[in-house]
């Protein structure tokens, strides 16, 4: 439970777009897990009652927000039999049936606690096996386990034979099938919507199918009017041009990964009429596919066709980026966690290739990460930024993040909504990590 605390003589990143700090800071947090008071050290008494962390020389920062998630694995890359077709039937029957349910609701707990020790605060999941990710937010919410704020959205929507389908999408060709299901998901408790717009890398048959349009933007439209009836926002995966500006006119809130934008694409992103609060936004995925091109065949596992389609979306997904920096569009930050290559504590490494590959500063990828990840998933009047009235979603580190985001690595502290964490830690993939560190 949150008790009154506070940490003082820190530095606090504001996580805005300048890179901002704020020398010696205490923050002050309230018994109901909210920032109660800031302001310097030297102007600011905490109160009786509080227990004051003295941590002078550290750095505090808005919790993370992911807001491109998946908790079905845990990153390692997937053994064969997993992408076996003919074997696709029986583990598809096994993942949906009573053992498969038990088996996805441990691995959720487990990556959501694995993803909050490493600083995630927020976390929207796009594209889980069925409901389990609704369960664990439900007992988050109900206080029966700490944890993170989570806008879980359940199965994505797919077209028969689409990206995702079967294992974690409902299928549906038609406008009036696509409806339904998304009707199912949010009558199941579903916070987000994601749909699948187009074929995606790691299901691709032949080279060049990854970004090959899948579900029509008639069957897109109507999923958008049923989720923003509900006031949902809608996710999308599109990883061409045509993929996204179907998409964007069918009204999603989000494009997730992205490609190279025509000036139609620009537009729509600034100016939606069809998006729920009549602007979209962009959220890229360096680590979904960086690996699969940048690490040798016999390390990834992975075949011929998908290393070609992984090298033909990264290209448009960088370009895409490029685009949306220059015209102003807002940009956010997912992780695309549990894909092959992408463990579940290494946020961190997708702001390292943000501005390593993706050409944003280190304070435009810290902010991709809080403040913009707030907005683009509406919560930005409950967490977000280090600010009074907001919640107390913090992460302490020892080296300042902004001057090399492996600060992040080991945080000195999490804050969960006011719930202190401290030396928090997570279980490691050496193999993974040493892999990834070549890159």
């Amino acid at each position: 439970m949150p008790f009154p605390f506070a940490l003082a003589h820190v530095e606090v990143l504001t996580g805005d777009r300048d890179g901002t700090v704020l020398p010696d800071q205490t923050v002050v947090v309230a018994g109901n897990g909210t920032i109660s008071r800031m302001g310097p050290s030297a102007e600011l008494t905490p109160g009786d009652g509080h227990r004051v962390i003295d941590l002078p020389g550290h750095y505090v920062l808005p919790g993370l927000i992911n807001a491109h998630a998946h908790l079905f694995a845990n990153g390692r890359p997937l053994p064969k039999l997993m992408m076996n077709k003919v074997l696709e039937p029986a583990i598809v029957a096994f993942m949906h049936g009573p053992a498969g349910r038990r088996l996805l609701a441990r691995r959720t707990r487990h990556n959501v606690r694995t993803q909050l020790n490493s600083g995630v605060t927020t976390i929207r999941s796009l594209g889980d096996g069925r409901y389990e990710v609704v369960a664990e937010a439900s007992a988050i919410e109900r206080g029966d386990r700490v944890g993170p704020r989570l806008i879980p959205s359940g199965p994505l929507l797919a077209v028969k034979g689409g990206h995702g389908a079967p294992l974690i999408a409902l299928v549906g060709d038609t406008p009036d099938q696509a409806r339904a299901n998304a009707r199912a998901n949010l009558d199941r408790g579903a916070k987000a919507i994601k749909i699948a717009a187009t074929a995606g890398v790691t299901d691709a048959t032949r080279i060049g199918g990854a970004g090959t349009p899948e579900m029509s933007e008639a069957a897109m439209t109507a999923v958008c009017a049923e989720a923003h009836a509900a006031g949902v926002l809608v996710a999308a995966h599109a990883q061409s041009a045509e993929g996204v500006v179907a998409a964007l006119r069918a009204g999603v809130d989000t494009i997730e990964h992205g490609a190279a934008m025509t000036p139609e694409i620009i537009d729509l992103f600034g100016d939606n009429p069809r998006s729920l609060r009549g602007w979209s936004a962009l959220v890229p995925t360096f680590q979904a596919a960086l690996p699969l091109i940048r690490l040798d065949r016999s390390d990834t596992g992975v075949t011929e066709v998908v290393r070609a389609n992984a090298e033909a979306v990264v290209e448009e997904m960088l370009q895409g980026v490029s685009q949306a920096l220059a015209n102003d569009i807002e940009v956010g930050m997912g992780t695309d966690s549990a894909l092959t290559f992408v463990p579940h504590y290494n946020t961190w490494r997708e702001l390292d290739f943000a501005t390593r590959f993706g050409g944003l500063s280190p304070a435009r990828a810290l902010h991709a990460a809080t403040v913009a990840n707030a907005r683009i998933l509406g919560v930005e009047h409950v967490t977000g930024a280090v600010a009074p009235g907001l919640a107390a979603d913090l992460v302490v580190t020892r080296r300042n993040p902004l001057e090399g985001f492996r600060a992040l690595v080991d945080p000195e502290l999490v804050i969960a909504r006011g719930t202190l964490l401290e030396r928090p830690s997570v279980e490691r993939f050496a193999e993974v990590d040493a892999l990834l560190d070549t890159i």
